[in-house]
Formats: C-alpha cells, structure tokens, sequence
C-alpha cells in the first residue's frame, strides 16, 4: 500500500507539471509511477500481504496515474490547441482506462501469459515516453499535436479491445537466471542510458504493434490449421468413396 500511495503522489507530482507546462518532468513521473505500479503487486505476493483492499486501491490509482494524468500531459501539451475534438479525444482515453481496469477486475479466469487488451500502464508508456522524447528536443507543430491524438485514440481502443499482449507473469525469477539473461539485462540498461526517452519511446510503442501483429499471426494460424482440416477431410472422402471405371 506505501508502494501503491508513492505511485499515486507521482502521478498527482506529474499533473501539478502539466499545468504549469513542466512537460518531461511531467513525463518521468507517470514513468515513475508506472515502475512503482509494477512493484506494489510482486511485493505483496512475495510478502503475502496480498489484499482486497490493496486491490481496489491499486485500481483507483491506476485510474489517476495511467488515466487521467496522461491525458492531462497530452492536452496541456497540444490538444487544447484543437479544441473540442481534443479535450473529447482525451476523455475517451480516460473513460477507456477506467473501463480497462473494471474489466480486468471483473474477470475471473485470468491468463497467466497474456493481457487481454493493452494494459493502461503501458499505454500510459507510449504518451509520456512520447511526450519526453518530443520535449526533450523542442519539437513541436500541428502535424505532430494530430499525430498525437491519433495515437491516444488507437491506445484507447487497443485498451477495450481484446487483443493479446504478452504479461511476463509466468517469467519465473526466482530459480536460476542463465547467465546470457543477465547480459542481455546489463545491455538493456546501456542502450537506455544511452538516450532513455526515444529508447523508452521505442520499446513502448513496440509494445503497442505486438498486440495488433500478435492476433494477426494468431488469425493466419487458426486459418491454416482449418484449411488442413479441410483437405484432410476432402481426402478421407475420396479415399472411402468407390472407384469409377473406364
């Protein structure tokens, strides 16, 4: 719960920037928030202090940290700039986290391997990876403030759909690790280091194309397997019917 109300006062700390336009800042906080959200549930397991009160209050911070304080950067940094279209555009990010984490909530058989729907906090990911990287190089125009809210509607629809994103949660940390694993770890962090809003930028969005290309994949090898089954049955109805004589 302390892990919890930490990632609660990052997101609050990165609207308080938002509204007085401190926009990277406001960008590392919802990151921030997003390590702490990711903490707060592993530690409970290991500590098996797992609770529903720990629960709900997790899905009430989600709401602010990877809802609500998001789409407050984004309008504050260009959306208020398209009016209407983009204050709406951001509440239907908002309504779309807050509907996210109700069906999460609300399932009871869970898959270990894969989210159903993006999760919010790595959408969150995409805008503030985004904002930082943008920010950060003082690259700003209309083009761009479209862009955006472009992408924070197709986050919010990727949030409510059903397409599979792989969760991690069957990684198994505790035995083991190989020793290639910690290489590759130790190659990661260089590679952040090295320019972390454009390499978090990256790895975020690429996070967001593997649901869509996932479920194509899926969709291509559930059309094989039926068109095998197909053939299979046409020949085994050739087989048993009676030869034709010439």
């Amino acid at each position: 719960n302390l892990l919890t109300t930490a990632a609660l006062f990052a997101a609050f700390y990165g609207i308080i920037q938002s509204l007085v336009g401190h926009f990277e800042a406001a960008a590392i906080a919802i990151l921030i928030s997003m390590v702490l959200d990711g903490l707060d549930g592993r530690v409970a397991r290991m500590t098996n202090t797992v609770s529903d009160f720990g629960k709900e209050y997790d899905s009430l911070v989600d709401v602010i940290a990877f809802g609500l304080t998001p789409a407050l950067l984004l309008y504050q940094w260009g959306l208020k700039d398209l009016g209407k279209v983009g204050w709406l555009i951001a509440f239907f990010y908002v309504a779309a986290a807050a509907l996210r984490l109700a069906r999460f909530n609300a399932q009871s058989n869970k898959s270990e391997r894969y989210f159903e729907g993006l999760p919010c906090p790595m959408a969150a990911a995409v805008l503030a990876s985004g904002v930082w990287t943008l920010a950060s190089y003082q690259i700003k125009g209309e083009v761009l403030t479209v862009a955006a809210m472009i992408l924070m509607l197709l986050l919010g629809l990727a949030m409510v759909s059903t397409l599979p994103y792989r969760s991690f949660k069957d990684l198994d940390l505790r035995n083991r690790v190989p020793f290639v694993a910690v290489l590759v770890l130790v190659g990661g962090f260089i590679l952040v280091s090295f320019d972390p809003p454009t390499v978090l930028s990256v790895l975020s969005l690429a996070f967001f194309v593997s649901g869509p290309i996932g479920w194509l994949i899926r969709r291509g090898s559930h059309a094989s397997t039926d068109d095998a089954e197909v053939s299979d049955s046409v020949a085994e109805d050739d087989s048993s019917s009676p030869g034709q004589g010439g």
